[in-house]
């Protein structure tokens, strides 16, 4: 059974699930493939996707995120958002189409399971929720297969990938760092450091190049120089200078060893260990099986449609199949 992880992964791993389109609720958003017919979603299914996201993101945000500019993309944060829909949307179909090469299929089990979660679902929605969506309970069942069926194509493909990262390599420190470029200040520094003793953190305000003197290191994450003089280090010990290029540090351990980003890096690395696992099956098959949503559903969204209140349709998938 698919775990919390797989969830977060699988979101992480397809984009940022969104908001996106309105239109009559019976109708069905085309889909065309390279491979094949492929049966696209309804109105309704990607109104109630829509409406979880815009209400999650204006909750936390306001309304007025909408109209904010992504600068890198150079669009709205409505329209960043609703590309990145498009994107979560197709590649799920994608992975439908690969576990369908894979012969992988839901167990009696599991359907049985998600039927309940879709009941549960369905029933929690409000009267303003249904109108909004027009979704159906057969509806929100389907669109739980599908997400559910892409996350044990995932398990499937890498089963056999080794998932276990050893706390050396995972391993989080916890240092306050001065930051200087010139090698003569960085001596005179060094030695001012080395009387400072407790006030290292006051002292390193000020006179370090960088404003953020207390960092969180990983293991992997700075130069092997950086490394070496660092991870020896003792709470309370100060480094040596430590030259990175241009630049020479200073460095007092803070903690040694910080097992709970030690314990959140080793998750994160052992799914993008997965990760790549995936994507070398799964990168070349969708290159050669390219599926494309059509249509003008992505200029018809309400985005300050009030309401509907729904914000959980993956909440629920999360909780439901742990």
């Amino acid at each position: 059974m698919l775990k919390k992880r797989v969830h977060g992964w699988l979101a992480a791993m397809i984009g940022i699930v969104v908001a996106l389109a309105a239109g009559g609720c019976g109708e069905s958003v085309p889909m065309a493939s390279e491979a094949e017919a492929v049966e696209g979603y309804t109105d309704a299914q990607i109104r109630l996707v829509a409406a979880t996201e815009r209400n999650r993101y204006s909750t936390v945000y306001s309304d007025q995120i909408w109209e904010i500019k992504v600068e890198e993309e150079g669009v709205s944060f409505q329209e960043y958002l609703l590309s990145q829909v498009r994107h979560f949307l197709e590649e799920v179909k994608t992975m439908n189409l690969l576990a369908d090469q894979q012969q992988i299929e839901l167990t009696s089990q599991e359907k049985e399971r998600l039927r309940e979660l879709a009941e549960d679902y369905y029933g929690s929605l409000t009267e303003a929720d249904k109108a909004f969506t027009g979704i159906s309970e057969e509806e929100v069942y389907q669109l739980y297969l599908e997400y559910h069926r892409a996350g044990k194509l995932v398990d499937e493909l890498t089963k056999d990938v080794d998932m276990e990262i050893s706390d050396s390599e995972a391993k989080v420190i916890t240092v306050q760092e001065i930051q200087v470029s010139d090698n003569d200040r960085a001596k005179r520094i060094h030695t001012q450091a080395m009387a400072a003793g407790e006030d290292f953190a006051s002292f390193a305000r000020a006179v370090s190049e960088d404003s953020q003197i207390e960092k969180s290191v990983g293991r992997g994450e700075r130069s092997r120089e950086y490394e070496d003089a660092v991870f020896i280090l003792a709470e309370g010990e100060v480094s040596p200078i430590v030259r990175d290029g241009d630049v020479f540090y200073i460095v007092k351990c803070i903690n040694e060893y910080d097992e709970e980003a030690t314990l959140e890096r080793k998750q994160n690395l052992a799914l993008n260990r997965k990760n790549q696992a995936f994507r070398k099956v799964y990168d070349g098959f969708a290159a050669e099986n390219a599926v494309v949503l059509e249509g003008d559903i992505w200029d018809r969204f309400p985005y300050d449609v009030k309401g509907s209140t729904t914000a959980d349709f993956f909440e629920w998938y999360a909780d439901y199949m742990e």
